[in-house]
């Protein structure tokens, strides 16, 4: 349109309210337009401009909902509401696709086509929460505009016909895009914008009533003229707070950080071989009649029709258990119970939650009603995975590790990180795995981390990517795996002692199967024998709620659990408790069939073997009741958990490798993909600092009397299109926002600093760990120094669980006082926590009190990984990560097509003429 990027969009306009149209459908997560297809997250706006209430609809995948924006409303400008999910049909809409913009929006303001001043401020579409200062208005920033929004600017001002106008920029995925044109619009309160109107204003009579002066008179103001250039402060120090005190010219440049989910509820998983018509009926809708396909049922939609077959086929009682001969019967439909209780909880279907597959297992030949012959199933696999979700305690550990973040991580000006990100100077991204549990962490912990408020629906789409090749699967290392777990399983179901793990008193980690109980093989049937005793409490708790259920329903009093109302919740379900419940969305029928599971899963009676897998799901359950279902008194469930930790505490490190050489083989392997981000991460925020300086070194000479000229050529490139960068090769088209160093009232706006957040599970911290510990054991490697220090592979020894949110932490440090040349100038430093690496048997302190009154534990402080006064450089970094890391050139292009995350040495020479420090007059173009 005009040549203005604009997103995709389609209008459906209607005559009447409620006008059934031929060409508008609406699905559970899309909308189609003319057959123009639009996946949610998408926006709905009317097309009546005087309607300011737009609508954003988001995916049943992401918790769905929908979220209102509408002009502001004291300091709020929009709302969300979990329980919306269809589109309006009153009126004309346009549909549009939704950009993410990492929580800003930009507002330009034209002065005429030549003129643009832009603003960043909070986007509405976060949390709706409008940001105020002092004096009641709106927080923005004066940000640059590149030279491809300026030539957006001047083609809007011209389209519309209007020289004073305002329009909304979108900056998503390194391009721009106008969303909205406001018309006769001026900014409220900045003296930059008015001086710059009034030279642009003056040279607009002077070229029309006297142009023999218009080039005579300087185009700043008379008062501006001899008006001296304020030096720029000094950077805000960084020195660290965890290795002590280093030199004060250090200046922290970035921070990543590798985080494990929240606490979650058990994971778990339903088999059961089907006939039924209506589920084999149900497998053939759904994966287009092909009866040797599987089928997953993941949508709201194809849940429901599960949910709708299995109420039919599930009796209204259970049935009679005293025929042994119809033990397959009783088994079957206490399975089909158990997935029609999954369905049923949680008051929607969201498919990050629950998922189905449908395996055809056998298949007959039938002729059809055409006399044509066609195969038909008759038989198939179901399998049901639900749980792993994240808690109310889970949220709240996430949301309170950012604010740590937050305080601690970037310490320096005034609000720190908030008053970085609010001004274009924090470069953040938000990574996470494809499971919702940790989806759900990394939106709590951005919620905490930016002082975010509302529901995490709208937080999760705007500022968390999805990335599963990088932070899930294990199928990379599975042999390696595989013969690890046989190893443990050997050693554990054997009479004889299982390896010393204190045989080795000078290096303990070097031990096959360090930390792993001489005594394992009688604890392993210690932890059968207390596991049968909790199951036959949880089965009675059960059958008195069956019963319940026959005769009345007991949620007549106590509504179910339904996660569409507590994405955003932090406390516990008082009255669930209360009423004798579970905690959560699990009822005593789920609970007894979560420890049943564990109960047949880890001892076979008929073939009298043990399976040592099922030790870490044991110790999962027992923590989970102890902190969250405490209140049902299951006696025995502490000592169970005491003898489950000692087992899980050996099984769980070692199922990633028996010894370190193993260890480092199977985390390279897991890990590969994620080690070779994060040093593109180092490396890219390395050579963003050198263009810095190079640049700031430049300009030095800004008081020059060549500055005038300087000014004329950075304006011409600046305002207008350039042939010659449009035939320059792509490494200059990566886009750096930047904030308007000479209006935007900050002490440091030359500091610029990177925040890469990655989510994962249990795997990948392991793995990490794992590489960052043994790395110099690569035979390439074996003079090399470990990463980690003496004092820290001993304490990583005895620590046996990276519980829920441990994390692992680099930042890198820029030492401005050493030359750019020297490896010394950039430092990285290491640190790690353990997570919510506490007992929830606590019964003294500030931690006890928590877990009883929030079933939340708290997360453990840092800890480092080198020596205090220890100088780790970029350079050995990169040297000791190398080998296990995907080579960058393997990484498939993070940004559009036509943008490249490097700089060319034009570009460079370019950027020098559109770098703005130390300029002594103003642009005209900001």
């Amino acid at each position: 349109m005009f040549g203005i990027p604009v997103p995709r969009y389609a209008l459906v306009i209607r005559d009447v309210p409620y006008q059934q149209l031929d060409y508008f459908i609406e699905e559970e997560d899309f909308v189609e337009v003319h057959g123009m297809r639009f996946f949610k997250p998408f926006v709905e706006k009317p097309v009546d401009a005087d309607n300011h209430s737009i609508m954003i609809y988001y995916p049943s995948s992401a918790g769905g909902g929908m979220k209102e924006l509408f002009r502001k409303v004291g300091n709020r400008s929009s709302e969300f509401h979990p329980e919306v999910r269809r589109v309006r049909r009153e009126g004309s809409y346009i549909y549009e696709e939704f950009m993410p913009t990492g929580g800003t929006d930009v507002k330009v303001y034209t002065v005429g086509p030549e003129y643009a001043h832009a603003e960043a401020r909070k986007s509405p579409v976060v949390d709706g929460v409008v940001m105020r200062n002092p004096n009641g208005k709106e927080v923005r920033y004066p940000v640059l505009l590149t030279p491809a929004e300026k030539e957006m600017a001047r083609d809007v001002c011209i389209a519309f016909s209007q020289a004073v106008c305002g329009f909304d920029l979108l900056r998503s995925q390194g391009r721009s895009y106008v969303c909205d044109v406001n018309g006769w619009s001026f900014v409220k309160n900045s003296y930059k914008y008015y001086d710059d109107s009034a030279c642009v204003l003056r040279k607009m009579l002077l070229d029309a009533k006297a142009p023999h002066l218009s080039s005579a008179i300087p185009p700043t103001l008379p008062w501006k003229v001899n008006e001296l250039v304020q030096p720029s402060e000094p950077l805000t120090r960084q020195g660290s707070g965890i290795n002590g005190t280093f030199e004060g010219s250090e200046e922290l440049r970035c921070v990543i950080a590798v985080i494990r989910h929240g606490d979650r509820t058990p994971k778990q998983k339903v088999k059961l071989k089907v006939t039924e018509e209506k589920l084999l009926n149900l497998m053939l809708k759904y994966n287009g009649g092909r009866p040797r396909s599987e089928t997953k049922l993941k949508s709201a939609v194809q849940l429901q029709d599960l949910l709708d077959a299995t109420r039919m086929l599930v009796p209204r009682t259970r049935p009679d258990r005293e025929s042994d001969s119809e033990a397959e019967d009783v088994e079957h439909a206490e399975k089909l119970h158990q997935v029609k209780a999954v369905l049923e909880e949680g008051g929607h279907f969201s498919g990050i939650y629950r998922k189905v597959q449908l395996k055809p297992l056998k298949w007959i030949k039938m002729t059809n009603d055409n006399g044509e012959v066609e195969e038909q199933p008759v038989e198939a696999l179901m399998v049901l995975k639900y749980g792993g979700v994240l808690t109310h305690a889970g949220r709240k550990q996430a949301e309170e590790l950012g604010r740590y973040f937050r305080n601690k991580m970037y310490p320096g000006e005034g609000t720190g990180l908030l008053r970085l990100h609010s001004t274009y100077r924090h470069d953040l991204k938000i990574y996470s795995s494809d499971e919702g549990r940790v989806q759900m962490s990394a939106a709590a912990f951005a919620k905490g981390l930016l002082d975010l408020e509302g529901q995490l629906t709208p937080i999760l789409v705007s500022l968390v990517s999805k990335d599963y090749s990088m932070l899930d699967g294990l199928e990379n290392a599975s042999s390696e795996m595989k013969e690890a777990k046989a190893w443990l399983n050997e050693i554990i179901t054997s009479n004889a002692n299982t390896v010393d793990s204190n045989g080795s008193p000078e290096f303990p980690w070097m031990v096959d199967g360090a930390g792993l109980p001489p005594n394992a093989s009688e604890l392993l049937a210690n932890l059968v024998k207390l596991t049968k005793k909790v199951t036959e409490q949880v089965r009675l708790l059960a059958q008195d709620e069956n019963e319940k259920l026959t005769e009345r329903s007991l949620y007549d009093v106590i509504p179910p659990y339904d996660q569409a109302t507590v994405l955003g919740k932090t406390n516990i379900d008082v009255d669930r408790i209360a009423a004798g419940l579970p905690c959560g969305s699990e009822g005593f029928l789920l609970m007894y069939a979560r420890w049943k599971k564990l109960e047949t899963d880890l001892y076979n009676e008929r073939k009298e073997r043990f399976d040592i897998t099922q030790i870490p799901d044991v110790y999962d359950s027992c923590k989970y009741d102890l902190l969250h279902n405490a209140h049902l008194n299951l006696e025995g469930l502490d000592e169970l958990f005491k003898v489950a930790q000692m087992l899980a505490d050996g099984v769980i490190p070692n199922e990633y490798g028996i010894n370190p050489k193993q260890k480092l083989k199977i985390g390279s392997k897991i890990a590969r993909r994620l080690l070779g981000k994060l040093l593109i991460d180092l490396r890219n925020t390395r050579e963003e600092a050198i263009t810095v300086a190079e640049l700031k070194n430049n300009h030095d000479h800004s008081l020059s009397i060549n500055i005038e000229k300087e000014d004329a050529e950075a304006k011409s490139k600046l305002f207008h299109k350039n042939d010659e960068m449009d035939q320059d090769d792509d490494d200059d088209k990566e886009t750096k926002y930047r904030l308007d160093p000479k209006y935007a009232n900050v002490k440091t706006p030359e500091r610029h600093v990177r925040t890469r957040l990655y989510f994962t599970s249990e795997s990948h911290i392991h793995s990490l760990m794992n590489v960052l510990r043994y790395c110099n054991m690569e035979e390439s490697l074996q003079e090399e120094e470990s990463l980690v220090c003496r004092n820290a592979l001993e304490r990583l020894v005895k620590t046996k669980e990276l519980d829920y949110m441990s994390h692992i932490v680099l930042r890198m440090f820029e030492n401005t006082e050493v030359p750019l040349e020297d490896p010394k100038r950039y430092r990285v430093e290491l640190t790690y926590s353990r997570g919510a690496d506490l007992s929830p048997l606590e019964k003294k302190g500030s931690a006890a009190t928590s877990l009883h009154q929030e079933h939340t534990l708290p997360i453990m402080g840092p800890e480092r990984l080198q020596e205090i006064g220890s100088y780790l450089t970029l350079e050995t970094m990169e040297k000791m990560i190398r080998p296990f890391a995907m080579p960058a050139e393997d990484f498939p292009p993070a940004t559009p097509a036509g943008f490249s995350g490097y700089f060319s040495k034009s570009v460079l020479d370019r950027l020098v003429n559109l770098w703005p420090f130390h300029r002594q007059s103003s642009s005209l173009g900001k």
